[in-house]
């Protein structure tokens, strides 16, 4: 692979060519939403569930826009064709538009980027430890390319020796900044029912069975921490990351429980029978 393309209102144009004038408003104003699915083998996985929610996060946000779900497919074929990654990520972005007085929306600009990407399953055994933060994400339920607080955040997290924050409401745990959050509470697995983007990787496991369990969605809260018996995160780009830790509080021993990984061979299976 000698170079990469980006899709840039279905024109195939060279990464390091790609470019917006500086009137769009997600420079402007960081208004612009986007998804992100991964490709194994070739094949993008549980593509529908994400151009679902994409098509969802474009009616929420009142954006106009002149394609539909058959000419988003054929632009990320296209781009898929041209790259030839068949290990990759690909993000679908939609700006505010070049707008003259750098506050109205216009037509929106459409890009879809692709970058190598696979997944390194030894990642499940190093899990991850969370640092809590009292936030609440603007429109939650939107796939919003702001990610300020986020970023902002990044050198408390260090201090903190974690590796991600956990945001909650007051107390009512949300979800980490870029994956859901389950926990295991006697029988039942348990994620944030309100104010969290649905996660893809989270609705299917929401879909799942394990026998002498309920997985349901239900509020949850911070004073519930020693509670909990198990705790998982989960993404596209992580799919079932073990939880060590909250704030420096041990959960399970720091030891990866039989219900996370019962889950993570679960979701590992259901993945493979998509690609296959």
């Amino acid at each position: 692979m000698s170079e990469i393309y980006v899709s840039i209102n279905s024109a195939l144009v060279k990464y390091e060519n790609a470019s917006l004038h500086i009137s769009d408003l997600s420079i402007q104003r960081g208004f612009g939403i986007f998804d992100f699915l991964k490709t194994i083998n070739g094949v993008p996985v549980f593509i529908d569930d994400y151009l679902d929610r994409f098509f969802n996060s474009i009616k929420e946000m009142s954006m106009d826009i002149n394609f539909n779900r058959e000419t988003l497919l054929n632009n990320i074929n296209s781009l898929m064709a041209k790259n030839q990654i068949p290990d990759s990520g690909i993000k679908i972005i939609l700006t505010g538009g070049y707008s003259e007085d750098g506050y109205t929306s216009t037509q929106p600009n459409l890009l879809i980027i692709q970058t190598p990407f696979k997944l390194n399953p030894d990642n499940f055994n190093h899990g991850i430890n969370l640092v809590s933060y009292s936030h609440q994400r603007q429109l939650p339920s939107v796939k919003t390319i702001d990610y300020l607080q986020a970023i902002r955040l990044n050198k408390f997290i260090k201090e903190n020796n974690a590796q991600d924050v956990l945001y909650h409401n007051n107390g009512q745990i949300c979800e980490c900044p870029r994956a859901n959050i389950f926990v295991v509470m006697g029988r039942k697995i348990i994620t944030p029912k309100t104010n969290i983007l649905k996660g893809i990787t989270r609705k299917r496991i929401l879909e799942m069975e394990i026998e002498g369990y309920e997985i349901v969605e239900s509020d949850i809260n911070m004073k519930d921490l020693s509670s909990f018996d198990e705790a998982f995160i989960c993404s596209s780009t992580k799919n079932i990351l073990p939880v060590f830790s909250i704030d420096n509080h041990s959960i399970n021993q720091g030891i990866i429980g039989h219900l996370t990984l019962k889950l993570n061979e679960k979701l590992n299976a259901m993945i493979s029978e998509y690609v296959n």
